[in-house]
């Protein structure tokens, strides 16, 4: 059986599977599906995303495709059973799976969350504040981002065949831009399994997501500016990759690194902290079977203590480790993904020992297994490697900072004072994540301020979070997941900034007027609309720009002793003339701020019940001209953006309001948060 392809809105395979791929089970070597991609139109499924899926993206605002990924999420989640039990041919066990196929699915809820959250429900986002670019206000400028105008083509490593595609995808489609995803040839049946669950969902709007089942040559040679690359797998081959890519693609990668983890001098045996350190590199050696872009490859900890982790270590892996077939419930660790990869690993080992490398746990012996049966016995044609420690001082040999055994393998490095492990982690030459277990602040900060220019993300351990803590080796979408230098010098994930990655930014001049009807928000100096109160009208009449202004408002001293006394700040500026005036910024005794605002509150709020339903929040409040006793205020409150919700029956709007006194002088501008009916 040739594994499909999904293009152009239907499933493909070649006429003729003459050469094709065998794809083997991890644990028992029988063949599990043969991959080929010849004769595939990839011109013809990249056009087809440029116009189909840009036009199905298009037509969807932030939110309307941040729902759409939670109900992706949901169709994955209630058949995920499905993909746990297809990933234990590649070597996955309950435990990767759940890394990898929750992990997935947990992205693409996260964006969703995300996107509605903390995205407009429009087609740009604005970034940063509105520049005044004229001394009258009425020539501006903003940064604005719009959706690439491409697809975004994704190739991606053989350890993560679910979670690596969705963390490149749920950005990408929050952008508004298609992909065509390729996955690596060892688990793309695992990758289909999941497009093609989502596929007969029936939720997937036509031509945003396409998969190539296979190879895709000369798919560089037809992309074009607009599109965008997002590569993960060894550095030697996103620089290849990355040698190919037109000018004005855009090319990002996340690439093999030598992560490193450093137990702190003041984690001693027996602390909370060592042992969380233990556990940690346990479990980095062991999930996914050290096949991990992030796994622990160098344990850099006191060279007083390498004997205690290593015993701690062994002892940890002989409670918790069964070595074996996933398909056997008592397992927890399965083979590397193939033979050859199991083959790759051994190479690697033997370099670091080569290099002086002492073995400190376990052995590059094929393990004896537990078979899918129960039964315990040779490995026979499984990819099966046991997890291994390989120890070094201090001054090891360049290779243990470059070479990397993408499996259960792990070097033990010795350190003497605080800046010597920094170095040791830096030698790495740029890395995905450095973990330090440590209790002790100063050495936090001392390390944090020497290797964070090495490192995409920083992992601190202590007694506090070392139950809570996702790990060493787990991304979270939230944060940022690259690395500078060898890690690839790529940022995916990161919330919305990994979204802003298949976006434009571009710096847009204008008229308030002008701003207004290309952002969707008021700008100071465009049109408004006054006359009937704005509080009397529903999602569906509001528009952008209808504004109250209000009539003016004494603010009398008894106004301020009330005030003061009532709600207990008696701070001097307010009652007590002479201090005041002693100050610089007061002419004398003043309002209190808040009560300004709630003064305009007064002003401006209609109280009769009708589609306002409640206020939220004030934003970016700032104070400007003082006002003394005597002075009267005004409030002008304005539209500034209307965001309604897909899924309730009322949205969200702001208004900007100032407050200026008699001599038109500004007393204060802030943002109201208020949720409106819709109808």
């Amino acid at each position: 059986m040739i594994l499909a392809s999904y293009l152009q809105g239907q499933w493909w395979t070649p006429a003729d599977g003459t050469g094709a791929t065998v794809v083997r089970d991890a644990s028992t070597g029988a063949e599990i599906t043969r991959v080929s991609t010849a004769g595939v139109d990839l011109d013809g499924a990249l056009q087809y995303a440029r116009a189909v899926g840009q036009r199905s993206l298009g037509a969807l605002t932030f939110h309307q495709r941040a729902l759409l990924l939670k109900q992706f999420a949901q169709a994955l989640t209630a058949r995920k059973g499905e993909l746990y039990e297809a990933a234990k041919g590649s070597g996955a066990t309950a435990r990767d799976s759940m890394i990898d196929v929750d992990g997935g699915i947990g992205v693409l809820f996260t964006y969703s969350s995300k996107g509605r959250r903390e995205l407009p429900n429009a087609h740009v986002y604005l970034d940063g504040p509105t520049e005044q670019l004229s001394k009258d206000g009425t020539f501006l400028g903003r940064h604005v981002y719009t959706r690439l105008p491409g697809v975004a083509v994704q190739i991606n490593a053989f350890n993560f065949p679910t979670w690596g595609p969705l963390e490149k995808f749920a950005p990408a489609f929050l952008a508004g831009v298609p992909s065509l995803i390729k996955p690596a040839t060892p688990t793309a049946h695992l990758t289909e399994a999941w497009v093609r669950i989502l596929v007969e969902s029936g939720l997937v709007p036509d031509g945003t997501l396409q998969l190539v089942s296979g190879a895709v040559p000369g798919v560089f040679d037809l992309l074009r500016l607009g599109d965008a690359v997002a590569f993960t797998g060894s550095a030697s081959t996103a620089a290849a990759l990355q040698a190919q890519t037109p000018g004005g693609v855009r090319f990002t990668s996340e690439t093999d690194s030598i992560n490193a983890s450093v137990l702190g001098p003041d984690a001693a045996p027996g602390t909370p902290v060592f042992d969380a350190f233990v556990r940690q590199l346990m479990v980095e050696l062991t999930a996914k079977a050290g096949q991990k872009c992030t796994a622990i490859r160098r344990a850099i900890v006191p060279a007083g203590m390498m004997d205690a982790v290593a015993d701690a270590l062994r002892q940890k892996i002989a409670e918790k480790v069964v070595i074996g077939d996933p398909h056997a419930d008592a397992v927890t660790m399965g083979p590397v993904v193939s033979r050859a990869q199991r083959d790759e690993v051994l190479r690697g080992l033997r370099t670091l020992t080569d290099a002086g490398g002492r073995m400190l746990v376990g052995s590059a012996d094929a393990p004896d297994v537990v078979r899918a049966d129960g039964t315990t016995g040779p490995a026979g044609d499984g990819a099966f490697v046991a997890p291994m420690l390989v120890g070094f001082d201090a001054d090891a040999p360049d290779v243990v900072h470059e070479v990397e055994a993408f499996g259960p393998v792990s070097a033990l490095i010795g350190y003497s004072t605080v800046a010597e492990a920094a170095d040791l982690v830096n030698r790495g030459g740029g890395s995905l994540v450095t973990s330090v277990a440590t209790d002790d602040p100063e050495v936090a900060a001392e390390l944090m301020t020497r290797i964070a220019p090495y490192n995409g993300r920083v992992l601190f351990l202590d007694t506090a979070d070392a139950r809570t803590s996702t790990g060493h080796g787990s991304p979270v979408p939230h944060l940022v997941h690259g690395g500078p230098g060898r890690a690839g010098g790529g940022e995916e994930l990161g919330g919305v900034r990994a979204v802003l990655h298949f976006m434009q930014r571009t710096a847009v001049q204008g008229s308030p007027a002008m701003l207004t009807a290309i952002t969707g928000v008021w700008h100071p100096g465009a049109p408004v609309a006054e006359g009937e109160h704005p509080f009397r009208k529903p999602l569906s009449r509001l528009r952008v720009g209808d504004r109250i202004a209000s009539a003016p408002r004494e603010v009398t001293l008894d106004d301020i002793e009330t005030f003061a006394h009532f709600t207990g700040d008696t701070f001097y500026a307010h009652m007590d003339e002479d201090a005041a005036a002693a100050n610089p910024f007061f002419p004398g005794r003043v309002a209190h701020g808040y009560l300004l605002v709630s003064f305009a509150a007064g002003l401006f709020v209609d109280p009769d019940p009708g589609p306002v339903l409640a206020n939220y929040g004030l934003e970016d409040l700032r104070f400007g001209t003082p006002v003394s006793p005597g002075d009267s205020i005004r409030v002008e409150l304005t539209a500034k953006q209307i965001t309604p919700r897909e899924t309730d029956e009322y949205g969200e709007v702001r208004w900007d309001a100032v407050i200026r006194n008699q001599s038109d002088e500004l007393v204060a501008s802030y943002d109201v948060l208020t949720l409106v009916a819709k109808e």
